[in-house]
């Protein structure tokens, strides 16, 4: 059976294209577009913006890759795939606020798709999920963001976002530092259940979530002032964003081992970043209260 993937190509550049618009429209400026191509097959679009007023860092990337065998990322819990020629596609995105009162977040839906060989049957996967990173977090803005991804898995299955929060909880850690990236939200993988159709629908309905879930949070926290003294903080927990993307982040390893776009890889670092040698936050201080923040816990 062939994978049909016509129609989620097309979904994955709308919504690109969907999310360019509103953050646009949020910032007053305009998003660049790099479109490239990878010479063991195909290719993607990036879209970008760098200094703007409210995002620091935006990159929004749609791509559609193709390879003649699965990567080690993508195969060491799949054996039987190994060998296998490969596409994936789907959109990714982070986007870093210059505001530390407004949260960074990340967002990714994706197909992959491991080719049979003559006479057999494609095996397909879906995957993605949303999260948010808050650096002076409050607990209304947590409360809408799970809100959103619960109420648009709801159709899906009322099991769905208890198990896809817990799976974001889990893979959002940072083991070494024993804290979560943030307050997480929603994260799945590997779904193929019920069908084509059906796990096409479930994605669908995670990336059209995005913009509710995050934009009221944006368009209430953007105006609050703010120091040197919390860009500095900011900068250092940004820090612990880097750490994750580039020790734990399966995706970022995915893209580096397939031979993808090392820039458009790591357009999702952030600007600017700093460490600290065994620093902590004075007790009592708003930047302490972030860690009550980042460990698992229920929001509805």
């Amino acid at each position: 059976m062939t994978v049909p993937i016509s129609a989620a190509y097309d979904y994955f550049l709308d919504l690109q294209s969907r999310i360019v618009r509103a953050l646009e429209e949020a910032d007053g400026s305009n998003f660049d577009a790099d479109p490239w191509t990878r010479e063991e097959g195909g290719g993607g679009l990036t879209r970008y913006l760098e200094g703007g007023s409210l995002f620091e860092r935006a990159g929004v990337l749609f791509s559609h890759v193709r390879g003649k065998a699965l990567p080690p990322s993508a195969s060491s819990h799949r054996g039987e795939l190994a060998g296998r020629s490969w596409e994936a596609m789907g959109v990714s995105m982070v986007l870093h606020p210059r505001n530390p009162h407004v949260p960074t977040t990340h967002m990714n839906v994706r197909l992959f798709v491991a080719h049979a060989p003559q006479g057999g049957a494609d095996v397909f996967w879906f995957g993605g999920g949303l999260d948010l990173t808050p650096y002076y977090p409050f607990e209304e803005d947590a409360r809408h963001f799970h809100r959103t991804c619960r109420d648009a898995l709801q159709p899906f299955g009322p099991e769905k976002y208890p198990a896809y929060k817990k799976w974001c909880d889990e893979y959002f850690y940072l083991k070494h530092r024993k804290e979560t990236r943030g307050i997480g939200g929603i994260f799945f993988d590997d779904l193929s259940e019920g069908g084509f159709d059906h796990s096409f629908a479930l994605t669908r309905a995670v990336g059209d979530c995005f913009l509710n879930a995050y934009m009221p949070i944006v368009e209430k926290r953007r105006g609050i002032d703010y120091t040197e003294k919390q860009r500095d903080f900011q900068a250092y927990r940004r820090g612990r964003y880097v750490e994750f993307n580039l020790v734990l982040d399966r995706g970022t390893l995915f893209g580096l081992q397939s031979g993808g776009r090392t820039e458009s890889i790591l357009l999702s670092m952030p600007p600017t970043a700093a460490w600290r040698y065994c620093w902590t936050p004075k007790q009592g201080s708003a930047e302490a209260e972030l860690q009550a923040y980042l460990t698992p816990r229920e929001w509805l």
